[in-house]
């Protein structure tokens, strides 16, 4: 149903879906729970905590900031997806040229390496609970962990990008058998986490024992931090940037019979992205309240003068462990598994699309080399707040391009589509339109501290404002030259 298929399996990479092949509401549903319910989602509900999230904002936050992320993917992607049929790759190629796609399928497919890199961090982190395997987040960024533990990310990494070098076919046949289970398995670590609390009610939870005495004890480890209403609110919108304001899923949806498969997303985002992400955030409570040794790492040798006791570190292994055993393990590894897969298994495809005359299990197996080498890095998992938003601040303004070139273009009296009119190789207006606000939010973002996911709609409206005008000046000197000669 994705890019991701074969020719030879009806995938019509460069021509509209034709009516025959139209899917019903039922195959979106499906995909977008097992797609959203993953091993992300281990690692991201802890953060919230270990961020300063309060429970009301959590659960107030994720309600609105998820049905802001459903409204965007039904009413700016589903129409033009269902109007066009085409996928992201094919529509970029022909508004923005076949050498400037190249440029943003290598941006495109390292970012989903490091992704399904932080993916190959939580499936080790559950492998290495029954092996006595630490897992330990250095305080250098680009530090490793212990020789065992990168030892651990090594042999899951090559593991998971053999499965994911067999084919899409096998790995989403997997996803969507584990999906129930893993939706389920989410469910009662919330519900056994809070039974471990005794916690009935929320009144219960957020007495200074339970979720505000968890948050007291990580900041007393890690340090004063605060993660408010609205950065959860923005947080859940955008952390899939990439793929409702980005036009990501254009390729997804262009196989939609009806617009409303465009709900589908929700049960991915309430399921996923609120039901797992607080009970995955719950782990962490129950862990701090009864074992909270199990939580904390020591200072490292030689950071004895930060002035910490140590640091809380959100290891979904241990989390799962302690709530549900070794159901709780099996989850973690096939959660990772499941997300990262076809996170490598995507970032292959787009190396492909750089190299064509390289076969696509060779360049899945490349994705998969440097996926396993960036989840070698503990701290790139720690920060997946911050990454999705810079992945989305990425990505997300190639969605502006497409959205003016759809509505706009031909309204201010311009061609669409202009590198496929003109023969371009490259759409100068389009290549100045994404790179400059990118350029300006990411250095808002590494060198200012502006929190990354703020930055992902600036960036996409002037991305949008730029393409507008500079498609402007660029076609009329194209026609000027046209006329000269």
């Amino acid at each position: 149903m994705s890019e991701e298929t074969s020719n030879s399996g009806g995938e019509f990479e460069r021509e509209p879906v034709p009516d025959s092949a139209l899917l019903g509401n039922g195959k979106f549903w499906g995909m977008y729970a097992g797609e959203h319910a993953a091993g992300t989602e281990f690692m991201i509900g802890p953060l919230f905590l270990a961020a300063g999230a309060s429970l009301s904002d959590l659960l107030l936050g994720l309600l609105l900031g998820n049905l802001l992320a459903v409204v965007t993917w039904r009413f700016l992607v589903v129409p033009i997806a269902m109007a066009k049929r085409l996928t992201l790759y094919y529509q970029l190629e022909r508004i923005a040229g076949g050498g400037l796609v190249k440029f943003y399928n290598v941006v495109n497919g390292l970012l989903f390496c490091f992704l399904a890199g932080a993916m190959v961090t939580v499936s080790a982190s559950a492998v290495g609970v029954p092996f006595g395997i630490a897992f330990d987040v250095p305080s250098n960024f680009f530090g490793l962990s212990n020789p065992s533990f990168t030892a651990l990310v090594a042999v899951v990494g090559v593991v998971i990008a053999i499965v994911a070098a067999g084919g899409y076919e096998r790995v989403a046949r997997v996803a969507n058998i584990a999906a129930p289970w893993m939706i389920a398995v989410f469910a009662a670590c919330g519900i056994v986490s809070l039974a471990q609390m005794e916690a009935n009610s929320v009144a219960a939870l957020t007495e200074g024992e339970f979720w505000s005495g968890a948050i007291a004890t990580v900041q007393a480890h890690n340090g004063e931090q605060s993660f408010g209403f609205w950065q959860i609110v923005v947080f859940a919108w955008l952390c899939n940037g990439a793929m409702h304001f980005g036009m990501a899923d254009l390729s997804i949806f262009r196989f939609a019979r009806s617009k409303a498969a465009g709900w589908a997303p929700a049960i991915g985002m309430f399921l996923g992205h609120y039901m797992a992400w607080i009970a995955a955030a719950l782990l962490l409570a129950a862990l701090l309240k009864l074992q909270p040794s199990l939580a904390i790492m020591p200072v490292p040798e030689g950071d004895e003068d930060v002035g910490l006791p140590g640091t809380v570190v959100a290891n979904p292994g241990q989390l799962a462990f302690h709530s549900l055993g070794w159901a709780g393990i099996l989850c973690v590894v096939i959660a990772g598994w499941t997300t990262a897969n076809p996170t490598i298994y995507r970032a292959g495809l787009a190396f492909q699309g750089v190299l064509p005359s390289r076969s696509r299990a060779a360049m899945t197996m490349v994705a998969g080399a440097i996926a396993t080498i960036a989840g070698a890095f503990p701290n790139l998992s720690a920060q997946l707040l911050g990454f999705v938003g810079t992945y989305g601040t990425v990505l997300g303004p190639m969605g502006a391009v497409i959205f003016v070139d759809f509505y706009l273009m031909k309204t201010f009296g311009m061609q669409d589509e202009y590198a496929d009119r003109s023969g371009a190789r490259a759409n100068i207006a389009v290549l100045i339109a994404w790179l400059l606000p990118v350029a300006v939010g990411l250095y808002l973002i590494f060198q200012q501290g502006l929190f990354a996911a703020y930055a992902v709609i600036p960036c996409w409206i002037t991305c949008g404002v730029l393409y507008l005008v500079l498609s402007r000046l660029t076609q009329k000197a194209s026609h000027r030259s046209e006329v000269n000669r």
